[in-house]
C-alpha cells in the first residue's frame, strides 16, 4: 500500500501543479483585458440636455430609432437625447417662447451627434448594397453619389455640439405617427398627406430628404410650405442661428463654443457633468 501510495503522490503533485500554472496564467492575462477597457468619454461641463432648459420643446431624436435613412439605430445615441452647448440651448428656449406666443412649438430631431455616428453614416454610404430606405430619404439620388452631392461628410458640425435639426409644430401637437421597420415607404418629396406622418408643419419635404427640393429657398417651394420655412428661418437667425442653405432644417449657433472640436462621448444623460455623480 506504501509503494501504490507513492505512486499516486507522484501523480497528484505535478497535477496540482499545473492546475496552479494554467490558474496563474489564465489570471495574468485576464487582468490586462480588464486594465485596457477605456471609459467613455465624457461630456464638457458647457454641455446640457435640452429639457433642462427648456422641456415644452418637443423631441423626437430619429437616430435613437431606426427610422432614418440608414434603417437602424445609430451608433452613439444611448438615449432619445437632445445634447447641446449651453448657449444654443438657451437661444432655442428664446425662440420656443416666441413661437408658442403664435400657436406653434419647436421639435428637434437631432442636436449633438458623436463622431462615432458620423463615422456610422460614412461606413453606410459606402456600402452601395444596402439601399433599404432609399425610397423615402433618397429616391432620386444614387447612393454612390452621396459623398459628391454632399449629402454625407466624414465631419459634422453637429459633433461640435451647437448645431441642431428642428421643425415647427402646430399647438395643440398631435403624435407623430409610428414608424413599422419594413413597412411601403413614400419619398420624402411627397404631398404631405402622403409622406411619413411627421406632426411637423408642411415644410415642402420630411426630414432629412436627399434632394434639392430641402434646400431652404429652392424656388419651387412657395406658399404656405415657403411660409413655414421662413418662420422657422426668421425666428431662429434672430437668435444668433445660421442656416444651412441646402437643409431647411439646419442650424448653428454661432459663435460657437467649440468650432474645432469634433467630440464623441455617448448621446446620454450619463455623459453629462451635471449628471454623474
Amino acid at each position: 500500500m506504501t509503494a501504490i501510495a507513492a505512486r499516486l503522490r507522484a501523480l497528484v503533485v505535478p497535477l496540482v501543479q499545473f492546475v496552479a500554472l494554467v490558474t496563474l496564467l489564465a489570471l495574468t492575462t485576464a487582468a490586462p483585458a480588464r486594465a485596457a477597457a477605456v471609459p467613455e468619454p465624457k461630456a464638457p461641463a458647457e454641455f446640457v440636455a435640452l429639457s433642462d432648459v427648456d422641456p415644452t420643446i418637443l423631441q423626437e431624436m430619429r437616430y435613437f430609432t431606426p427610422h432614418n435613412f440608414v434603417g437602424v439605430r445609430i451608433d452613439g445615441y444611448g438615449q432619445p437625447l437632445c445634447i447641446l452647448t449651453r448657449p444654443a440651448a438657451e437661444a432655442l428656449h428664446k425662440a420656443q417662447v416666441t413661437l408658442r406666443r403664435q400657436g406653434y412649438t419647436l421639435k428637434v430631431y437631432d442636436c449633438y451627434r458623436p463622431q462615432r455616428a458620423v463615422d456610422h453614416f460614412v461606413a453606410w454610404a459606402k456600402d452601395l448594397g444596402d439601399q433599404a430606405m432609399k425610397a423615402e430619404f433618397y429616391p432620386d439620388v444614387d447612393k454612390s453619389r452621396l459623398f459628391l452631392d454632399g449629402y454625407i461628410a466624414e465631419k459634422s458640425g453637429h459633433s461640435r455640439g451647437s448645431t441642431t435639426d428642428l421643425t415647427i409644430v402646430k399647438l395643440p401637437a398631435r403624435p407623430t405617427g409610428p414608424y413599422r421597420p419594413g413597412e411601403q415607404l413614400v419619398p420624402c418629396y411627397a404631398p404631405q398627406q402622403e409622406r411619413f406622418p411627421d406632426n411637423s408643419v408642411d415644410m415642402g419635404t420630411g426630414f432629412d430628404c436627399f434632394d434639392t427640393l430641402s434646400h431652404t429657398l429652392d424656388p419651387r417651394i412657395q406658399g404656405e410650405q415657403l411660409k413655414n420655412r421662413l418662420l422657422l428661418k426668421n425666428t431662429l437667425e434672430g437668435l444668433g442661428f445660421v442656416n444651412l442653405a441646402e437643409e431647411w432644417w439646419h442650424y448653428t449657433y454661432k459663435p460657437e463654443l467649440f468650432p474645432d472640436t469634433y467630440f464623441d462621448f455617448p448621446v446620454s444623460r450619463a455623459s453629462l457633468a451635471n449628471d454623474r455623480g
